[in-house]
């Protein structure tokens, strides 16, 4: 976001996922900034290499915008307000959060837990935490998210308890990831995702986000950021 050109083309994609629960095409985004296709598609991939957004596989088109995403994953994101006919998919259960903190708003979650199958459905929002017995698994350490972001994000899941937790992992990756309380990573997500949306965001340095991670009792190996 080194540019005023770059900087309003992160701010469209983020509106519009906002807005619509969709990424804008790049045809679209020159349309709106009155730009070539060519020249947005570069921006596009300048925003990627910052890690400001991530592009699908082909380079072509936005995947994320953390916390928002353009394809179905295994969360849906709704307001509970009946009025609000918006929709997001939630990336992650840590995403799912930020969706909410992103916007202030309360919303509800909709998932399954990986283990028994069974539907989690629940209201959280930037004053309401989702259900105490809920347990986040992050599947690899801070360090290598960025190494297939779009594969971290995948395996971030919320399961219904920490039994049920660590019996997923002792069966299908025994040994790796980090549980974690569903409580604690929404407490992470407001101010995390809090400023996405602001007009005057500006990227979080690393010693920031370190220092979130830390006052929540994220620390040790597992939780050091590159």
């Amino acid at each position: 976001m080194n540019t005023p050109e770059s900087r309003r083309l992160r701010d469209l994609v983020y509106e519009t996922f906002a807005a619509e629960g969709r990424a804008p095409s790049p045809a679209e985004l020159a349309r709106r900034t009155d730009s070539d296709v060519g020249e947005v598609r570069q921006r596009l991939h300048e925003l990627a290499d910052a890690h400001a957004l991530v592009l699908n596989r082909d380079g072509d088109a936005v995947r994320m915008a953390h916390p928002f995403t353009a394809a179905p994953m295994a969360f849906v994101v709704t307001p509970t307000d009946g009025l609000d006919d918006r929709r997001w998919w939630g990336g992650c259960a840590w995403d799912s959060f930020g969706i909410s903190a992103a916007l202030d708003l309360e919303v509800r979650i909709d998932t399954a837990c990986p283990q028994c199958g069974v539907a989690l459905s629940f209201v959280a929002g930037p004053s309401t935490p989702p259900p105490a017995e809920l347990v986040v698994r992050f599947p690899r350490p801070a360090a290598e998210w960025w190494s297939d972001v779009v594969g971290t994000c995948t395996m971030i899941r919320l399961f219904c308890t920490q039994e049920h937790a660590e019996a997923w992992t002792d069966a299908h990756a025994p040994g790796t990831g980090y549980l974690a309380p569903a409580t604690t990573v929404w407490s992470l997500s407001q101010p995390w995702y809090g400023d996405r949306l602001a007009a005057d965001f500006t990227p979080h340095t690393r010693e920031h986000n370190q220092r979130l991670l830390d006052e929540r009792g994220l620390v040790g190996e597992f939780w050091r950021l590159p």
